[in-house]
Formats: structure tokens, sequence, C-alpha cells
């Protein structure tokens, strides 16, 4: 007979086992679910939501929603997030997976949720969304429970053995300079600026990475900057997550700055520092395949690794 309760204490080993043996192309470190899981300031056990058969961990199902502010107030009070879920390939299509989405729509609406997520959470996502190809069965799952595509960001890799800047962004570059801009590493007194530009012209999580990054030992030295005289203009890094040295971003240049090259440079800058710190290769889980972003990656080298699908359900 199959069993269901919220996460206990002591369950986390069997949690990281099944979703080992479930979701064998993207395994986890138990330090790793330590960390984005139970370290998560957003973390409930009760949204924890699990299946038993007997004292056998068959299912699991994680939901979220924020009880701590990304930036400024707001704690989203319409929103909740599913980030993951896995059922023992033994134990499929008995059921288990839609009474664990049903407990865990039944959590968030207890909480006043209108929406659900899949799994555009913010800070601690494992994967931005459902990868469709590498997981079919779960994508057409999240169909039949009513969660609907909205977007499909796309994961990116760059082999950075050989990489070498091109002599037109080093032309590039020096023609900006020319012009008074400035291209050089953050310092402490380009932090509070930094982290500001960050939350205000593109997303509250990037200045979070950023301040978080630095609490847990990231180097200045992993973050570029650019300015305008005085004036900030652009940032990039890599490093920012997990501290994963290869992970790439997050990297943004203010939108009234655009078309002048200045992402270009700052990617290039950044793919040599990382060369130069004898990494092999750059990559990021999440930016638009047809977004500006997009096409100067690909424009860099960088090749779409996998697809995901954000996937959202209306309560």
């Amino acid at each position: 007979m199959i069993t269901y309760r919220c996460y206990e204490s002591g369950d986390e080993k069997q949690i990281v086992s099944l979703w080992n043996k479930s979701l064998q192309k993207d395994p986890i470190h138990s330090l790793r679910f330590r960390n984005l899981v139970l370290l998560d300031a957003n973390f409930d056990p009760n949204g924890l939501r699990l299946a038993f058969d007997n004292d056998k961990l068959v299912g699991c199902v994680y939901t979220i929603r924020r009880l701590l502010p990304m930036y400024g107030t707001d704690l989203e009070p319409d929103n909740g997030w599913i980030p993951f879920f896995f059922i023992d390939p033994s134990y499929r299509r008995l059921g288990i997976g839609s009474q664990l989405i049903k407990e865990a729509v039944e959590f968030l609406k207890a909480k006043g949720r209108k929406n659900v997520f899949f799994a555009s959470y913010a800070p601690n996502y494992i994967l931005p969304g459902i990868d469709e190809d590498t997981y079919p069965e779960a994508h057409g799952f999240l169909q039949k429970q009513g969660f609907e595509k909205l977007y499909s960001p796309v994961a990116m890799d760059r082999n950075l053995v050989g990489y070498e800047a091109p002599n037109d962004v080093r032309d590039l570059k020096s023609q900006r300079e020319s012009e008074g801009y400035t291209f050089s590493t953050c310092e402490d007194k380009d932090l509070y600026e930094v982290i500001q530009f960050a939350n205000e012209k593109f997303n509250h999580d990037w200045g979070r990475a950023i301040r978080e990054g630095i609490l847990q030992g990231l180097s200045l030295t992993q973050i570029l900057i650019a300015r305008q005289e005085q004036k900030l203009v652009g940032f990039c890094m890599h490093g920012g997550y997990e501290g994963v040295p290869e992970r790439f971003g997050p990297f943004g240049v203010d939108p009234d700055q655009q078309g002048k090259g200045l992402g270009k440079i700052l990617l290039h800058d950044c793919l040599n520092l990382m060369r130069s710190k004898g990494l092999h290769s750059a990559w990021f889980l999440w930016t638009g395949e047809k977004s500006s972003a997009g096409y100067l990656y690909k424009k860099t080298g960088f090749e779409i690794t996998r697809t995901f699908h954000v996937m959202k359900k209306t309560l």
C-alpha cells in the first residue's frame, strides 16, 4: 500500500538516492541537495511531498513558495513553484505522481497561491524547466496535469580549448576606449553599484547571485565591468552560481547602451579570463534562443545543448 506524507528529518538520503535512480541524466550530490533545498530560506518541509511503499521511498514532488523576498518586500503572493519531481521507474503509471501533484497543488492553494510554475523558481532552481527531449514521459505527465508551456529557454556551452579573442573585437574595444569607455575588474568600490545595476536593469536574482557569491568566496577577479566615464553600463562574470567556475553569467549591458558592441567586448573579455585560469569550457542554463543575447552567444561560438519548457498551471 502506498502512503503519502511530507518530508521528515532523515528522508534526505532516500530522496537523493531515488533522484539519482530516477533522473540518471541529471544526478545530484547530497551536498548540492542540502545547499539548494534544505538550506533554502524558502524551504518548508510541508511542501516536500513523498510517497512510500512501506518504508521504501518511491516518489517525490517538491513545492515551494516565497517566504523571503528576492528583493524589497515582494513575496509574489500569487505564485508557487515545483522545482522537481520524480517517481521510481518501477512505480510509474500507478497514479503516484498524480496524487503527489494533487497534494502539491492543495498545499499551494492553502497558502493562497493562484499559479504554480515548473520550474522557473529562483534562486535555487535545478533546471529552468522540463527538458522534453530528455524526459518526454515527464513532459506529457505535466501536460495531463494541466500545465501549459509559457516559453522555452535554452542552455548553451562553448569549448574554450584554443580560444583566442578575434581581432575585430580587440579593435572594437580600442575604439570604445578612445571614446571614453573603460573595461576593468570589479573592486570593492564598485560592488554596491554593480548589485543595484543587476537588480534594477535586469533580474533580482542576478543581484543576489553577485552578493551571495562574494559572501561564499567568489573572487572579484571573476567580475568584469564596463563604464562610460563614471557611469556603469555593463558587467559580466563567471562562477556566480553554486561556485562552479565554468558556469558563465550573469551578464548584462544597459539597454540604453546596446548596439555599441559592449556586450561582445565583455563576453570575450570574460571568456579570455576564464581560459587564462585554465578552464576548458563555458556554459549556462538559461537564455532566450532568439533574444539579442542568444544571437550574441551563437556568434561567439556557443552551441545549444538543451532546451527546456517553463510551464504554468492556474490553480
